[in-house]
């Protein structure tokens, strides 16, 4: 094993300090740290293709973090650049850096690229920004609102289904993304997925320029330069700050007395009467929530049907539940709460693949943290993934999809009560984690009151990185209409 530098590490966390501590990692280039190391695994794994009974994908998709900790452990340092990142692998030491009230740690900076995409909304806003966005923003989700929706993403859900009558084989992944953007669109916006539509094509593309970009050179001044890249993204910026505005000027046009009482309204009643909010503000949650609000959820489901069609005892046993609980009637908030073993389902596919593969923060100050002394803008990066697949915290069936785990709920299905970070734990927790659980449900069962499936013979599993963990080439998928 090959220590860090000690002549770097005077400058950044102090020699004898990490001595003491036992920090290890890769030594990394002078000018790029580990990247180029980094680009280089990731590209060599990017067409492995893994046996569909496999859920131990961590080789191909963090290949980097996979070597780093059978060398080193599970904390251990690697370099972006001159930056150095601390890895940390231990729940406990997680919990404590998200659970943080004291402000110790911020969101890591994340480039332009992201930043176009999310805006600086709810999950990029740090310190009063947060909290006042939190404020506006959390009443939008709460259970009784969330009851509200269900009736609107059971209709968006039958559109879909409704298409799916005529097929014998469909491509869900894509077909998730759609419908999860359509949902959002009616539920949070108050727009249709027409004009919703114009944002969701337009943050895919700046996906695929952030995707594209890591397996480049960077330098900090790069987002100056006028390059093709640079040019697409701020096109982008445009056009979706034009379709939103457009969204939000046609409430403003409706001439109620309120501006209604979803998330677009809501914010805009901040806005309008005591400037909680600004009008560059709104439109930076616009783009988070579009972009969480079916990114997250439209992966859920993807994941899910994945390991149903792997798992038809499970598929099963959740058609039996839901016509127990649902019958063949459109479900409702009151009928899917009620369902537990596809509770449990879900709590596991977010385990096997979460959507979110890592975390990340930058300390403030120097802060202590377990035995370890973080230096001033150390930024720490806690594995998802990793944490999620660990033999040592889930079991030795960590890789394998075992839904029971959860039979006694998410605390006590791990030896740690914050081992399970698909939402993040702490202040910063997911704001719309019900409502990305409350959709798959709704989602999930319309499909199995209609449908049985299989893997189509033409998918590979593939999962990728791309900035979520999806299906490198889809997820199409063989349909049998149980009405027929």
């Amino acid at each position: 094993m090959e220590s860090i530098g000690c002549t770097c590490l005077e400058a950044i966390l102090g020699c004898k300090k990490t001595q003491k501590a036992g920090v290890k990692g890769p030594k990394g280039n002078f000018w790029s740290g580990n990247e180029e190391e980094i680009k280089q695994m990731k590209m060599e794994r990017r067409e492995m293709i893994l046996d569909i009974k496999s859920h131990d994908f961590l080789e191909k998709v963090q290949p980097d973090f996979a070597k780093w900790a059978s060398q080193y452990g599970g904390i251990f340092m690697f370099w972006s650049g001159k930056k150095p990142k601390l890895h940390i692998s231990d729940p406990e030491l997680a919990k404590q850096v998200l659970s943080n009230k004291f402000g110790f740690y911020r969101k890591i900076d994340v480039g332009p690229g992201i930043m176009a995409l999310l805006g600086k909304g709810l999950v990029l806003a740090e310190g009063a920004d947060w909290a006042r966005h939190r404020r506006v923003v959390s009443p939008a989700f709460t259970m009784d609102k969330l009851k509200t929706m269900t009736g609107t993403i059971a209709d968006c859900a039958e559109a879909m289904l409704t298409n799916w009558n005529e097929k014998k084989e469909v491509e869900v992944s894509l077909e998730f993304q759609e419908l999860t953007a359509n949902a959002i669109s009616h539920t949070a916006f108050g727009s249709s997925y027409a004009l919703g539509k114009e944002v969701f094509l337009a943050q895919k593309e700046l996906q695929m320029i952030i995707i594209t970009s890591f397996f480049k050179r960077q330098f900090p001044f790069n987002k100056y330069l006028p390059t093709e890249a640079n040019r697409s993204r701020r096109r982008l910026e445009r056009k979706m700050r034009d379709t939103l505005m457009d969204i939000i000027e046609r409430r403003l046009e409706s001439k109620e007395a309120a501006y209604g009482e979803d998330l677009l309204g809501l914010m805009m009643q901040a806005c309008m009467s005591g400037n909680t909010m600004t009008m560059d503000e709104i439109i930076s949650e616009c783009k988070t929530f579009f972009f969480a609000g079916h990114e997250t959820t439209s992966h859920l489901l993807t994941w899910t049907i994945f390991l149903l069609s792997t798992h038809q005892e499970w598929q099963q046993r959740l058609r039996e539940e839901v016509l127990r609980e649902c019958g063949k009637e459109t479900p409702d908030a009151d009928k899917i709460s009620k369902l537990k073993l596809m509770t449990m389902v879900l709590f596991e596919v977010l385990r096997l693949y979460s959507p979110v593969m890592v975390l990340g923060r930058t300390a403030i100050k120097d802060v202590k943290l377990g035995s370890l002394v973080v230096p001033k803008d150390m930024d720490i990066i806690i594995p998802v993934a990793g944490i999620h697949h660990s033999k040592e915290i889930w079991g030795a069936d960590a890789n394998e999809f075992n839904p029971l785990r959860f039979e006694n709920g998410v605390t006590k299905a791990a030896n740690h009560p914050n081992a399970m970070l698909a939402f993040s734990t702490g202040p910063r927790a997911c704001v719309g984690q019900s409502f990305a659980m409350l959709e798959a449900k709704i989602v999930l069962s319309m499909i199995l009151q209609k449908f049985s499936f299989v893997l189509s013979p033409d998918y590979k599993h593939m999962p990728a990185d791309m900035l979520t963990l999806q299906p490198q080439r889809g997820l199409p998928i063989l349909l049998q209409n149980l009405s027929a």
